[in-house]
């Protein structure tokens, strides 16, 4: 397990209007279905995500080559999830998210809507897995997601629509 000082760079910040959205909604219940101590039970929004934002700070301090540790797949897998639920929330339709790696850290993130690949995304490094800022996580999750709902909308049929 990798340990990275977060005592050297502040903790981010999440706005109410961030909290806010359905993004970081679905973001947090996703990651609080991962706590099967109920350690975050008492957490605020922010200090729940808060792994998921990492400073060049902190990211330097990851070794370029190394294995993700359990809790960084399970946030690769928590943010594929509620990107997953998400589209389901908007199109209707189940979708399901398929995470493959290696215990290198090296894979594919597939979202699926019916017999319609969704997303596909080549993941890498996954032991270095996040995000600049809440703002800029936030920005790759709605990306993914319009990306998305434009395939359910171009090929209905495949979907299942």
């Amino acid at each position: 397990m990798i340990s990275i000082d977060t005592n050297t760079a502040p903790a981010p910040v999440l706005g109410a209007d961030l909290a806010g959205t359905d993004f970081f909604k679905e973001m947090n219940r996703q990651t609080r279905a991962l706590d099967n101590y109920g350690t975050y039970d008492e957490w605020p929004i922010e200090r729940v995500l808060a792994p998921y934002v990492l400073t060049k700070e902190q990211r330097r301090q990851i070794p370029v080559v190394g294995d993700p540790d359990d809790v960084t797949i399970a946030r690769v897998k928590a943010f594929h999830n509620a990107i997953a639920a998400l589209i389901e929330k908007e199109c209707g339709l189940m979708a399901v998210p398929i995470i493959n790696l290696s215990h290198e850290g090296f894979g594919r993130a597939v979202i699926t809507v019916g017999k319609l690949v969704v997303v596909s995304r080549t993941l890498r490094d996954v032991h270095r897995f996040g995000f600049d800022s809440f703002s800029k996580m936030k920005d790759e999750g709605d990306k993914i997601l319009s990306v998305a709902l434009e395939l359910v909308g171009k090929y209905p049929e495949v979907a299942g629509l």
